[in-house]
C-alpha cells in the first residue's frame, strides 16, 4: 500500500518560499537548501536523472509539518523558472492540507502575499467541515480542510 510523505512544487524564490510556508503554516526546515549546478557535478547526477538533462541549475529543500507530512520546494534556476502553468485539471493540480483555524490561516496567506480562490463550502450538512481553495504567491494551489479527508467525506 502506498502513503504520501511528501509533495513536490516548483517555486520561482526558493527562500521566500521556505519563509512563507513556514510563516502561514509552520512548516520547518528538515533537509537543505541543496544546491545543484551541472558544471560542477558528476555527469551521471541523480538530478539530472530525475529532473531531465535540461536542468543545469536548481535548488531544492525538504519542509515538515508538525503532522508529518513534508513538502519538497523546488527552484529552478536554469532554465528559469517561468510561472508557467499546466491545464487546470490534468494530473497533479493542488495540494491539500488540514488547518485548525480556517479564517485565520486564510488571513495570513493573505497577508504574506498569497491569495482566497474559492468561497468556503461547508461539505456536512450535520458537521463543522468546510473548505476552501487558496494560492500561494508562486501560483500553486492550496485547498485547505478543517478536517482529514476520511472525516470530510465518510458516509456521503
Amino acid at each position: 500500500m502506498g502513503e504520501i510523505t511528501h509533495v513536490g512544487l516548483a517555486v520561482s524564490d526558493l527562500d521566500k518560499a521556505v519563509d512563507w510556508y513556514g510563516k502561514v503554516f509552520g512548516f520547518y526546515i528538515l533537509a537543505g537548501p541543496f544546491e545543484f549546478d551541472a558544471e560542477s557535478d558528476e555527469p551521471d547526477n541523480m538530478t539530472q536523472d530525475l529532473q531531465g538533462p535540461e536542468v543545469k541549475k536548481m535548488r531544492n529543500v525538504h519542509l515538515m509539518s508538525l503532522g508529518g507530512i513534508g513538502i519538497e520546494l523546488f527552484e529552478f534556476q536554469e532554465p528559469q523558472f517561468k510561472g508557467e502553468t499546466a491545464f487546470p485539471h490534468k494530473g497533479f493540480f493542488h495540494i491539500c492540507l488540514i488547518v485548525d483555524n480556517l479564517i485565520e490561516t486564510i488571513e495570513r496567506i493573505v497577508q504574506h502575499g498569497g491569495k482566497q480562490r474559492s468561497k468556503i463550502w461547508k461539505t456536512s450538512k450535520d458537521k463543522p467541515h468546510y473548505l476552501v481553495y487558496t494560492e500561494d504567491p508562486f501560483g500553486n494551489i492550496i485547498e485547505l480542510y478543517t478536517r482529514n479527508t476520511s472525516e470530510m467525506y465518510s458516509g456521503k
